[in-house]
């Protein structure tokens, strides 16, 4: 096993380490490896060619005849095989994969990720400024190269909803002064950005002043919203929503970080970009959130890459996308092309269909071979994550509204995605709402000890028929505790599953936990190894299976994670109550008047 590998280091400018590299490139010097025998995919030409590499330590030294060198300190055989840049993942978040940093580091560098830009806004959502930190710190011995980002919205939607802490521009300033901080993460508050509030201007000005990237989430946004979006200083978005909403924001000019997250997108996606005739340099790759089973099953950016060629993508525009374009967006020259003196990241891959990795270099080190990782990973300590979920047990009667009267007019949250207001009848019998027909209950419960942790309840439409209920405590963006069901008995033993785990996520069915995954860290993530996650995940998405009949694309179980997501227009349920982010609502009971 290699250690203590230096993934961006001082090396790569240093004077000893060129000259030994024009030596080697001029042939009175050996490589330290030497890649003989591939086809090169070269992403500027689109060309897939015959060529040897040459490196020394982090360096390509030299891409030269197939053959016509073999002093080298070790040989790698890539024959029948395509050699790669390393591929760039331009936007995710660990925390989704519900494993911690070293975990995730161990799934994706065997299959030819090596380098991912990372938002900790989940781990920032929860423990403030010292969650960013631990991030930073954790990443810091890891053979994956992560390009970390300062959270821009926690919370997502302020005055609306409590997080475990609120980053001001202060905050935001003194993170972007951190020299591995190399950026804004996504700008999700679209309408404070647009509407001039004082406090989103001031933490993208922040961005702005210190010449960093600054990213967005455009989710939505056309027209003279976009522009304004975008004159503010934003510059990337992974938020389509269809063909139309990529050629209209790759026409505005935006970088785009295609998600792999969004699959039914993907198809006509792939198609507008083909109409286009060739691969704008302003689309990259991303993943955003790939759950447990998903990482383990399907990869991370490698999977996003199989399936657009699988949908009709060239593999060379899917690679060049995943590595060139994502190197221009980071403005790293250094990265994403294989080629003499840019640093030596790169990916053997078996075809380019299944994009299996024979094996993985990373700044001039063999990371992997064969689909297995040949280095250390790491683990940073997962105290400080500890004792997240400061909540204490919950009742039936937490999950119930009150109301006078004996009829009412119930206000509504309409659909999974794209949310709307709705309205309602209901009755009240012994001082509570019954819950109407066609209706399920969400209730959020603040979890992080800055605010009271009253049970705010409101009423779904459109999410189907529930026999049963969820738990969960990662519930973008605050991730307070959240609780789907449509009887408040089950919902509580839900609840108390989940707090009872220090966090995590419940499945219960007549009073019965059919499924529980921990995850003590946060309420967000688990210790155990990723086969072990991906399991527990696996029973959770099955024991739901039972619980509902999902409708995809949009009522899907993921939609359940982000039915709290209060920065996107629309009613959504915070633990403050129903809030719309678009005109600034916020009702704490969804009981809007009594008829009588």
């Amino acid at each position: 096993m290699v250690s203590g590998i230096i993934v961006d280091g001082h090396a790569f400018t240093e004077a000893a380490l060129r000259n030994r590299a024009v030596d080697a490139a001029r042939g009175v010097a050996p490589f330290d490896i030497l890649i003989t025998g591939g086809t090169l995919v070269d992403v500027v030409t689109g060309e897939l060619r015959p060529a040897d590499i040459g490196l020394v330590g982090p360096l390509i030294a030299s891409v030269h005849t197939p053959g016509s060198r073999s002093d080298a300190g070790e040989i790698i055989d890539a024959t029948g095989a395509f050699v790669s840049p390393g591929l760039i993942d331009t936007h995710m978040h660990v925390e989704s994969s519900m494993v911690t940093p070293a975990t995730y580091a161990a799934a994706v560098v065997p299959r030819g990720v090596t380098t991912v830009v990372w938002d900790p806004h989940e781990f920032g959502n929860v423990h403030g400024v010292d969650g960013v930190c631990w991030a930073v710190g954790a990443v810091d011995p890891l053979p994956l190269r992560f390009v970390m980002l300062a959270p821009s919205c926690v919370p997502s939607a302020p005055g609306l909803e409590m997080a475990g802490a609120d980053f001001d521009a202060a905050a935001i300033e003194e993170m972007l002064f951190w020299p591995k901080i190399s950026g804004l993460a996504e700008v999700m508050n679209m309408r404070g950005v647009i509407d001039r509030d004082p406090r989103m201007s001031a933490i993208v000005q922040a961005a702005l002043e210190s010449e960093k990237l600054l990213c967005g989430h455009a989710r939505g946004l056309t027209g003279s919203d976009l522009a304004a979006f975008m004159v503010a200083g934003v510059t990337s978005d992974h938020e389509l929503v269809s063909a139309d909403d990529l050629l209209q924001k790759l026409r505005a000019g935006l970088t785009i970080e295609l998600r792999g997250s969004h699959d039914h997108l993907l198809p006509e996606l792939v198609e507008a970009i083909n109409r286009i005739g060739h691969l704008p340099q302003t689309v990259t790759l991303c993943t955003d959130d790939v759950f447990p089973d998903d990482l383990m099953d399907g990869g991370g950016l490698d999977d996003v890459v199989r399936r657009l060629v699988r949908y009709g993508m060239r593999p060379e525009w899917a690679l060049r996308a995943a590595t060139l374009n994502g190197a221009a967006r980071l403005g790293r020259t250094d990265l994403g092309l294989i080629a003499p003196g840019r640093r030596a990241d790169i990916a053997v891959f078996e075809d380019l269909a299944d994009f299996r990795a024979r094996a993985v270099i990373v700044s001039g080190t063999v990371v992997a071979r064969t689909g297995a990782a040949c280095c250390d990973m790491p683990a940073a300590d997962p105290a400080p994550l500890r004792a997240s979920v400061k909540l204490g047990r919950l009742t039936a009667q937490d999950f119930r509204v009150a109301s006078e009267g004996k009829k009412i007019r119930l206000a509504t949250i309409a659909r999974p995605r794209f949310t709307q207001w709705g309205e309602t009848g209901a009755d009240v019998v012994d001082g509570h709402v019954v819950p109407p027909e066609g209706t399920v209950m969400i209730a959020v419960t603040h979890r992080h000890g800055r605010a009271d942790s009253r049970t705010r309840v409101g009423f779904l439409q459109g999410w189907g028929t529930w026999q049963g209920a969820f738990a969960t405590t990662l519930a973008h963006d605050s991730h307070n505790l959240t609780v789907f069901g449509a009887d408040p008995d089950d919902m509580a033993v839900a609840a108390n599953a989940v707090i009872g785990a220090g966090g995590g996520m419940a499945v219960v069915q007549d009073g019965e936990v059919k499924a529980l995954l921990p995850l003590p860290l946060s309420g967000l993530v688990s210790e155990a190894p990723l086969p072990e996650v991906a399991d527990r995940f696996r029973e959770i998405r099955a024991a739901m299976d039972a619980v509902v009949a999902w409708e995809p694309p949009y009522l899907v179980f993921k939609a359940c994670f982000g039915a709290t997501l209060a920065c996107n227009a629309g009613p959504h349920q915070t633990d403050r109550g129903i809030a719309d982010v678009s005109t600034g609502t916020l009702l704490e009971t969804p009981v809007l008047s009594i008829i009588e």
